[in-house]
C-alpha cells in the first residue's frame, strides 16, 4: 500500500479535481440527512432527491416521522426500492431518537449504528457530514477507487475505512471519501474507467497493470508476425523444392535404340 505522505497527495490531487466536493444528498439538518442515507441504499442519490423533498414537507423531524405508520410512509417512498424494510425501519429508527435522544440524532458512532437500518457508512457520512465528527464512509466507489490506486486493500469496509483513517489526518476523512465517490462515479467506473482523465494515474496500480498488459500485447505482435512469416517461408520453400526432389529421385531414361541393319 501507499505511504501516508502519498496517500494525502493522492487525496489532495483528487480534491482539486472536485472542489467542494460534498455528498450528492440533499438535506438541511442531520435528520435529514440521516433518512436520506438510509433510503439511499440500493438506490442513487439523484433518485432519493426526488423523493425527500415531500417527505420532509410532511415529516420535518424525529417526532413527525415517529408518529407515521408504514401504510402512510411506503407509498411516498416507493420508488427507492425495498420500500417496506426501509419505511419499517425509519419509523421505529425516529421512535428510538424521541424515546431515547430527545428527537435529536446522536453525534456518536456506538448510538447511531444501534439504530435500525444504520450502519458504519451510514453513520459516518450523517457524521461526518452533519454533525463535524470525523467518518470516513466506504461504499463501493471507494472500495473500487482505494484498491485500485493502492491506497488500501481489501474488500471488507470496515477493512479499508481503517486503512485509509491511519494513513490520514481525520481532518481528511471525510473529504477522501467525498472525492473518491466521485471519482468512481466520473472517472474511475467499474467498466471503461477514463484512465486519461486521472490526475493520479501515475500512482495507480490499476494504472500501471494495464500499461504492462498493453506493452507485452504490442511486443508479442511482431513475435506472432515473425513467427507465422517463418512457417510461411518454409512451407513455400518446401513446396518450391518439391519438383526437384521428385526428379531427383527419378532414373534418367535411357536413349532410343537403333534398328538393326
Amino acid at each position: 500500500m501507499k505511504s501516508p505522505q502519498t496517500t494525502r497527495r493522492i487525496i489532495d490531487a483528487l480534491a482539486a479535481l472536485y472542489p467542494g466536493a460534498d455528498t450528492e444528498l440533499h438535506y438541511r439538518n442531520a435528520f435529514e440527512l440521516l433518512v436520506a442515507t438510509m433510503l439511499s441504499a440500493q438506490s442513487t442519490d439523484a433518485r432519493v432527491n426526488l423523493v425527500t423533498p415531500a417527505l420532509f414537507a410532511r415529516y420535518p423531524d424525529a417526532r413527525a416521522l415517529a408518529g407515521a405508520t408504514t401504510a402512510e410512509l411506503e407509498p411516498q417512498i416507493l420508488s427507492t426500492g425495498f420500500f417496506r424494510q426501509k419505511s419499517k425501519a425509519l419509523v421505529t429508527m425516529a421512535q428510538i431518537l424521541v424515546r431515547e435522544h430527545g428527537g435529536q440524532v446522536p453525534a456518536d458512532m456506538a448510538a447511531l449504528t444501534q439504530l435500525p437500518g444504520v450502519g458504519r457508512k451510514t453513520a459516518n457520512v450523517v457524521l461526518g457530514h452533519a454533525l463535524g465528527v470525523p467518518g470516513l464512509p466506504v461504499d463501493r466507489h471507494v472500495l473500487r477507487v482505494a484498491n485500485r490506486i493502492g491506497i488500501a486493500e481489501g474488500d471488507d469496509p470496515v477493512a479499508v475505512e481503517t486503512q485509509l483513517c491511519e494513513r490520514l489526518p481525520d481532518s481528511m476523512w471525510t473529504l477522501a471519501s467525498d472525492v473518491q465517490i466521485l471519482h468512481g462515479r466520473r472517472v474511475c467506473r467499474p467498466s471503461k474507467p477514463l484512465c486519461d482523465q486521472c490526475p493520479v494515474a501515475a500512482d495507480c496500480l490499476f494504472y500501471a497493470a494495464l500499461a504492462r498488459e498493453s506493452r507485452g500485447a504490442a511486443a508479442a505482435t511482431p513475435r506472432a508476425r515473425n513467427t507465422a512469416g517463418s512457417k510461411a517461408a518454409t512451407k513455400t520453400a518446401n513446396t518450391a523444392a518439391s519438383p526437384a526432389k521428385r526428379a531427383k529421385g527419378k532414373a534418367t531414361p535411357a536413349p532410343p535404340r537403333r534398328p538393326r541393319s
